[in-house]
Protein backbone atom coordinates (compact mmCIF):
# COMPACT_ATOMS: atom_id res chain seq x y z
CA UNK A 1 0.00 0.00 0.00
CA UNK A 2 1.33 3.82 -0.87
CA UNK A 3 0.92 6.40 1.29
CA UNK A 4 -0.01 10.29 0.83
CA UNK A 5 2.78 12.73 2.30
CA UNK A 6 1.67 16.47 2.36
CA UNK A 7 4.84 18.67 1.52
CA UNK A 8 4.49 22.40 2.53
CA UNK A 9 6.81 25.32 2.84
CA UNK A 10 5.46 27.67 5.20
CA UNK A 11 6.49 31.15 6.69
CA UNK A 12 7.36 31.29 10.19
CA UNK A 13 3.84 32.50 11.00
CA UNK A 14 2.16 30.14 9.01
CA UNK A 15 1.84 31.23 5.52
CA UNK A 16 2.46 28.78 1.92
CA UNK A 17 2.30 32.55 0.30
CA UNK A 18 2.27 36.38 0.82
CA UNK A 19 -0.08 38.97 0.84
CA UNK A 20 0.35 39.30 -3.03
CA UNK A 21 0.60 35.94 -3.58
CA UNK A 22 4.16 35.46 -3.94
CA UNK A 23 6.12 32.90 -3.42
CA UNK A 24 9.48 34.21 -3.49
CA UNK A 25 10.71 33.39 -0.42
CA UNK A 26 11.61 29.73 0.18
CA UNK A 27 15.10 29.28 0.97
CA UNK A 28 16.52 26.20 -1.02
CA UNK A 29 19.67 25.87 -0.51
CA UNK A 30 21.72 22.18 -1.38
CA UNK A 31 20.64 20.35 1.84
CA UNK A 32 16.99 20.91 1.21
CA UNK A 33 16.86 20.23 -2.33
CA UNK A 34 18.61 17.04 -1.84
CA UNK A 35 15.45 16.26 0.66
CA UNK A 36 12.79 17.08 -1.66
CA UNK A 37 14.51 14.81 -4.21
CA UNK A 38 14.39 11.96 -1.80
CA UNK A 39 11.01 12.89 -0.88
CA UNK A 40 10.69 11.99 -4.92
CA UNK A 41 12.05 8.96 -5.87
CA UNK A 42 10.47 7.63 -9.48
CA UNK A 43 7.32 6.40 -9.69
CA UNK A 44 6.22 9.04 -7.21
CA UNK A 45 3.02 10.61 -8.34
CA UNK A 46 3.07 14.51 -7.84
CA UNK A 47 -0.30 15.86 -6.27
CA UNK A 48 -1.63 18.94 -6.57
CA UNK A 49 -4.30 21.48 -6.37
CA UNK A 50 -5.22 23.38 -9.33
CA UNK A 51 -3.58 26.78 -7.56
CA UNK A 52 -0.20 25.51 -7.14
CA UNK A 53 -0.31 23.72 -10.38
CA UNK A 54 -0.50 26.56 -12.48
CA UNK A 55 2.55 27.76 -10.46
CA UNK A 56 4.20 24.68 -11.10
CA UNK A 57 2.75 23.43 -15.03
CA UNK A 58 4.15 27.26 -15.66
CA UNK A 59 7.76 27.11 -14.39
CA UNK A 60 9.19 23.19 -14.22
CA UNK A 61 8.61 22.25 -18.22
CA UNK A 62 11.42 25.24 -19.18
CA UNK A 63 12.94 26.01 -15.69
CA UNK A 64 16.35 25.90 -17.16
CA UNK A 65 14.83 28.91 -19.38
CA UNK A 66 13.98 30.87 -15.85
CA UNK A 67 16.58 30.20 -13.51
CA UNK A 68 20.34 28.77 -13.36
CA UNK A 69 19.32 27.74 -9.44
CA UNK A 70 20.99 24.67 -8.68
CA UNK A 71 17.80 23.35 -7.16
CA UNK A 72 16.29 24.39 -9.91
CA UNK A 73 18.24 22.66 -12.58
CA UNK A 74 18.00 19.29 -10.63
CA UNK A 75 14.39 19.39 -9.91
CA UNK A 76 13.37 20.45 -13.04
CA UNK A 77 13.70 16.78 -15.18
CA UNK A 78 12.48 14.90 -11.97
CA UNK A 79 9.14 16.77 -12.25
CA UNK A 80 8.61 16.81 -16.30
CA UNK A 81 9.10 12.94 -15.73
CA UNK A 82 6.80 12.18 -12.76
CA UNK A 83 3.13 10.97 -13.29
CA UNK A 84 1.14 13.68 -12.02
CA UNK A 85 -2.70 14.53 -10.76
CA UNK A 86 -4.22 17.83 -10.56
CA UNK A 87 -7.49 18.14 -8.41
CA UNK A 88 -9.77 20.86 -10.15
CA UNK A 89 -13.15 21.04 -11.24
CA UNK A 90 -12.38 23.92 -13.82
CA UNK A 91 -9.28 22.22 -15.36
CA UNK A 92 -10.59 20.22 -18.40
CA UNK A 93 -7.15 19.68 -20.02
CA UNK A 94 -3.22 18.84 -18.39
CA UNK A 95 0.09 17.69 -20.22
CA UNK A 96 3.17 16.76 -18.79
CA UNK A 97 1.75 12.98 -17.50
CA UNK A 98 -0.76 14.63 -15.75
CA UNK A 99 -4.36 13.32 -14.84
CA UNK A 100 -7.33 15.19 -13.73
CA UNK A 101 -9.37 14.33 -10.91
CA UNK A 102 -12.38 16.49 -10.23
CA UNK A 103 -14.58 14.28 -8.72
CA UNK A 104 -14.63 11.26 -5.44
CA UNK A 105 -11.08 12.45 -5.70
CA UNK A 106 -10.56 11.23 -1.61
CA UNK A 107 -11.77 7.84 -2.81
CA UNK A 108 -9.75 8.31 -6.19
CA UNK A 109 -6.87 9.22 -4.47
CA UNK A 110 -7.30 6.02 -1.94
CA UNK A 111 -7.48 4.02 -4.39
CA UNK A 112 -3.90 5.08 -5.88
CA UNK A 113 -2.36 4.60 -2.33
CA UNK A 114 -4.31 1.23 -2.33
CA UNK A 115 -2.42 0.06 -5.55
CA UNK A 116 0.65 0.86 -4.19
CA UNK A 117 0.83 4.74 -5.36
CA UNK A 118 3.15 7.00 -2.84
CA UNK A 119 1.57 10.39 -3.77
CA UNK A 120 3.28 14.05 -2.41
CA UNK A 121 0.78 16.62 -1.98
CA UNK A 122 2.75 20.21 -2.50
CA UNK A 123 1.39 23.13 -0.66
CA UNK A 124 -2.24 23.39 -1.59
CA UNK A 125 -3.96 24.40 1.78
CA UNK A 126 -7.54 23.71 0.04
CA UNK A 127 -7.14 20.42 -1.13
CA UNK A 128 -4.59 19.64 2.24
CA UNK A 129 -7.67 20.15 4.31
CA UNK A 130 -10.45 18.21 2.35
CA UNK A 131 -7.78 15.19 2.26
CA UNK A 132 -7.36 15.65 5.84
CA UNK A 133 -11.00 15.89 6.71
CA UNK A 134 -11.41 12.27 4.92
CA UNK A 135 -8.35 10.30 6.50
CA UNK A 136 -6.49 10.39 3.10
CA UNK A 137 -3.36 12.11 4.43
CA UNK A 138 -0.38 9.88 6.09
CA UNK A 139 2.52 12.24 6.72
CA UNK A 140 2.97 15.78 7.22
CA UNK A 141 6.23 17.32 6.24
CA UNK A 142 6.29 20.80 6.98
CA UNK A 143 9.63 22.94 5.71
CA UNK A 144 9.11 26.45 8.34
CA UNK A 145 11.18 29.34 6.82
CA UNK A 146 12.89 32.46 8.07
CA UNK A 147 10.72 34.71 6.87
CA UNK A 148 7.46 36.65 8.55
CA UNK A 149 5.18 37.06 5.77
CA UNK A 150 2.43 39.03 7.74
CA UNK A 151 -0.38 37.71 5.71
CA UNK A 152 -1.56 35.67 2.70
CA UNK A 153 -2.53 32.05 2.35
CA UNK A 154 -2.60 30.52 5.65
CA UNK A 155 -0.59 26.52 5.93
CA UNK A 156 -3.47 25.07 7.09
CA UNK A 157 -7.44 25.67 6.87
CA UNK A 158 -9.74 25.41 9.61
CA UNK A 159 -11.05 21.77 10.41
CA UNK A 160 -14.07 20.05 11.30
CA UNK A 161 -12.32 18.03 13.76
CA UNK A 162 -8.88 17.23 15.66
CA UNK A 163 -6.53 15.10 14.21
CA UNK A 164 -3.90 13.57 16.27
CA UNK A 165 -0.27 13.26 14.95
CA UNK A 166 2.96 11.74 16.49
CA UNK A 167 6.11 13.62 15.56
CA UNK A 168 8.10 11.31 14.03
CA UNK A 169 11.73 13.54 12.82
CA UNK A 170 12.95 17.46 13.29
CA UNK A 171 15.33 18.57 10.79
CA UNK A 172 17.52 21.72 9.80
CA UNK A 173 18.24 21.99 6.72
CA UNK A 174 21.09 24.26 5.55
CA UNK A 175 21.26 26.11 8.47
CA UNK A 176 18.23 27.94 8.09
CA UNK A 177 14.57 26.09 7.15
CA UNK A 178 13.58 23.73 9.66
CA UNK A 179 11.75 20.30 8.94
CA UNK A 180 9.00 19.33 11.13
CA UNK A 181 7.84 15.40 9.76
CA UNK A 182 4.84 14.38 11.87
CA UNK A 183 2.58 11.30 10.63
CA UNK A 184 -1.33 10.77 11.21
CA UNK A 185 -2.43 9.22 14.80
CA UNK A 186 -0.96 9.51 18.33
Amino acid sequence: MGKLIHFVHQSLDGFIEGPNGEFDWPAMGPELSAHARELTPEGTVFLYGRKVWDLMSGFWPHAERYSQDPHDLAFAPVWRKAPKVVVSRTLRTADHHTRIVSENVAAELTALKDAGHDLVLFGGSELAAHLTEHGVIDEYQVVVHPVLLGGGRPAFLPAASRTPLALAETRTFDGRAVLLRHTVGA
